[in-house]
């Protein structure tokens, strides 16, 4: 008679120490995903001179204020396959050119700057960019940056956004 304890199979085949080996090696496998994951996304949003930027707050409110002691508004569409503005308020001169940022919220990678230009009757056009699906916040300046305009807007965008002076958009 033979002891089937004797014939015991090599530990290879046994399932303990595959469950054992699997618990370590699931954590060593979730530590290189988060490492791979930290390196190829670079974290975007931390300024490098804050106390710059802190003192830059102060102009940034001369600008808003300055949009609305001229009661500035700006509704944004997409009409053709161009993003038309329409800028309205108490202008004595339209400018010749409107600078529109469009910042992602987490990611400064896709940001955009682009120039408007006038089209006549208050009316300034640009080809409409490759935007994700996203919020956007939308920053509208003149070529002085003596004034600013601001708000939120969503891709895919079919509907129009109105910038105003409180950093706010409403949809129409």
């Amino acid at each position: 008679m033979t002891n089937p304890a004797m014939h015991s199979k090599p530990w290879y085949r046994e399932p303990w120490p595959w469950f054992l080996i699997s618990l370590p090696a699931t954590a060593v496998i979730a530590g290189l995903t988060t490492v791979w994951i930290a390196a190829k996304s670079a974290d975007g949003l931390v300024v490098g001179d804050y106390y710059k930027a802190g003192l830059a707050i102060n102009q940034t409110l001369a600008r808003d204020e300055a949009a609305r002691t001229l009661a500035l508004t700006a509704t944004l569409q997409h009409q053709d396959d161009a993003l038309v503005l329409t800028l309205g308020g108490s202008l004595t001169a339209y400018p010749d050119q409107l600078m529109l940022t469009l910042a992602h919220p987490t990611r400064q990678g896709q940001d955009q700057t682009l120039a408007l230009n006038h089209a006549g009757k208050g009316q300034y056009r640009t080809s409409m960019p490759a935007m994700p699906d996203g919020k956007w916040q939308a920053q509208l300046t003149d070529s002085a940056s003596a004034w600013r305009l601001s708000g939120v807007l969503h891709t895919p965008f079919s509907t129009p956004v109105t910038l105003m002076t409180n950093a706010e958009s409403t949809v129409q």
